[in-house]
């Protein structure tokens, strides 16, 4: 006779897949099957659909099959599942052997039961249903399966019982909408429970559980035929994909919801932000969304540095691209005007020696209060302090710079500022060019990077007073004393960052205990007037440099940073010492070493200066 199908087994099979999380495990000698599995052998089951070679035909009949088994125990135990994970797997094991008695081969078991767990007893299965004292109490002692699926179920009562586990699965979805296990507890508790022939009869497991029958079974059943149950099993699709896409809008609506209102001051904000400062500059305004997936929510595992106000991150775009995240914390009032203040600027400047902004991103909300993020490229090299010998913890040290490498980042870092001074209208000032600011790429090309402080110069004028701002070593004297900000307080900066690479020291040395904290600035100077140039350069490079070029460096270095304006070059014509296009002017005098008591209040009013919203972190803001 035509293979008999059902409703039941199809269901059975879809969620045997859709819970499949790995291969089944191998049985436990030491723990037997507690469900008798000899009915596989005997039982009038249709095993040809198997010995075809048909997957999917096979897989339906074994699962049907092997709900035989699963009703007979919910009928001896009152347990829809089996206790334990080393239970489900000895059963397994078991069925292969009793299939291959029946020359079916027993790796049909690993095919179609690529999951033994979904047998253990799990309480998050269906509503919480165990036992069938579950059962009762969350359908009632009397459902429509037990007047409609007792005694011999062929014919017509066949498709009343169908219908009426349709009625009772219907009415637990209701209770837990997420579960696709609810239809399999009707079947085993209709073949198991209800059905007083019990799972083993032939019309039980044919009607209830869709197990196919022999030939010489079918015979003597008047089975439901094949039409009816394809009918069944289409309405009851269409019904259950009817419930899961119904519940997928309401998922997607409440997504959608929660994402706006967690994004309203973000729109607010960026709205009116984004129209006043980044009309034309090209620099992309992120999701915060784009950024946690890119950062890896932000992991300890990104985490490459951390400025004076905010951590650095390493991330990678969705087209791959490695970037630096920058997350700004404790964002006040001041706080945001720095902030749009380097984007506004940093969005307008485009030079290979300038760290180029490429985005930004601001939200806020309760959990994580107002964050603002900058978004540059990555710097793998990191920071120049992070590459000077003397510089940072010895974790983080590099191998040492080589003279190459050190004159080509003094120029590119030139380039750089002779690009904020005359490449663009009005000139920017940078006030913070320091170590930790410049940044270096794979092929240790120099960037100058940290734009929060950066102020533009006014038409016509040709300094300003401003608040001070800045990092002690770093700041020009009359800019850190009387507030004169001019192209050349970056120049001084630049000077001592010559200084620093030249000789592998820090700016300001508090090793001196007899004479206390020594400016490089002095130091430098007392070894030109005693003749001791050689002790100036770094160990590493004094045999692989020329002689003369590392002296004009120096020289150049001294220049910038000497502490009256009028003996300082501009940028440019630093860059044209620095190449030897021009001659370097005779060193002048030097007035008192800064470290001197008359200018100790330059200590001072740096100190208080860096009170107030100044980088003076010896950690630049894109460290990395």
């Amino acid at each position: 006779m035509d293979k008999t199908l059902s409703f039941c087994s199809l269901i059975l099979l879809l969620l045997t897949v859709h819970d499949a999380v790995g291969p089944v495990a191998s049985a436990s000698s030491s723990s037997p099957c507690p469900i008798d599995l000899g009915y596989v052998e005997t039982f009038p089951w249709n095993a040809s659909l198997c010995l075809s070679g048909s997957e999917s035909d096979c897989c339906q009949t074994l699962l049907s099959l092997f709900g035989v088994g699963l009703a007979e125990y919910l009928k001896e135990t009152s347990m829809f599942r089996l206790p334990n994970l080393t239970a489900s797997s000895s059963c397994l094991s078991e069925f292969g052997t009793r299939l291959a008695a029946r020359s079916v081969q027993a790796s049909w078991v690993s095919v179609c039961f690529n999951s033994s767990a979904r047998f253990v007893v799990n309480a998050s299965s269906c509503d919480g249903i165990v036992s069938v004292q579950d059962w009762t109490a969350k359908v009632g002692a009397m459902s429509p399966l037990d007047t409609s699926c007792k005694g011999d179920l062929t014919g017509t009562r066949c498709s009343q019982c169908v219908q009426a586990g349709l009625q009772v699965y219907t009415q637990l979805l209701h209770s837990d909408p997420n579960s696709t296990d609810c239809f399999y507890f009707t079947v085993l508790y209709a073949a198991g429970i209800v059905n007083d022939l019990g799972p083993k009869d032939a019309t039980t497991a044919n009607c209830i559980l869709g197990l196919p029958l022999s030939s010489t079974a079918n015979e003597h059943s008047d089975h439901w035929s094949k039409k009816s149950v394809l009918k069944l099993v289409a309405i009851f699709l269409g019904a259950l994909m009817g419930v899961l896409l119904a519940f997928g809008v309401i998922v997607l609506h409440r997504k959608r919801e929660r994402e706006r209102k967690r994004n309203a001051p973000h729109e607010d904000f960026v709205n009116s932000f984004k129209s006043s400062v980044l009309p034309n500059s090209g620099a992309k305004w992120f999701r915060f969304s784009e950024l946690e997936r890119a950062t890896n929510g932000f992991s300890q595992g990104n985490f490459i540095g951390q400025g004076a106000h905010g951590l650095v991150y390493k991330g990678t775009l969705s087209d791959g691209t490695l970037v630096a995240v920058k997350q700004i914390l404790d964002i006040d009032t001041e706080g945001d005007e720095e902030f749009s203040n380097e984007v506004e600027i940093i969005s307008k400047i485009r030079h290979r020696n300038l760290l180029s902004l490429r985005g930004c991103c601001v939200t806020s909300d309760d959990f994580r209060g107002k964050r603002r993020y900058l978004v540059c490229d990555y710097m793998s090299n990191g920071s120049l302090s992070d590459n000077l010998s003397n510089f940072g913890s010895a974790g983080l040290r590099r191998s040492a710079l080589t003279w190459p490498q050190r004159k080509k980042i003094i120029l590119d870092v030139a380039k750089g500022l002779a690009y904020l001074h005359y490449g663009i209208k009005p000139a920017i000032y940078h006030r913070d060019i320091k170590a930790t600011n410049i940044l270096l790429d794979s092929d240790m090309n120099a960037s100058v990077a940290d734009f929060g402080l950066a102020k533009q110069s006014r038409e016509g004028q040709s300094h300003l007073t401003t608040r001070v701002a800045g990092t002690y070593g770093y700041l020009a004297p009359e800019y850190a004393l009387y507030g004169q900000l001019t192209e050349k307080s970056d120049v001084y900066s630049f000077g001592v960052v010559i200084l620093e690479i030249m000789s592998g020291r820090k700016v300001l040395d508090t090793s001196e205990l007899n004479a206390g904290p020594l400016l490089i600035t002095d130091w430098v100077w007392m070894k030109v007037k005693s003749g001791n140039m050689e002790e100036i350069f770094e160990e590493s490079i004094r045999e692989e440099g020329p002689r003369g070029v590392m002296e004009r460096f120096v020289h150049v270095g001294i220049l910038c940073a000497h502490v009256m304006v009028a003996f300082r070059p501009t940028i440019a014509e630093a860059l044209k010492m620095l190449e030897g296009d021009i001659d370097i002017p005779r060193l002048p005098d030097r007035p008192l070493p800064l470290s001197h008591e008359s200018f100790r209040s330059f200590s001072s009013i740096t100190s208080s200066a860096r009170d107030g919203r100044q980088s003076s972190s010896s950690h630049g803001p894109f460290n990395v």
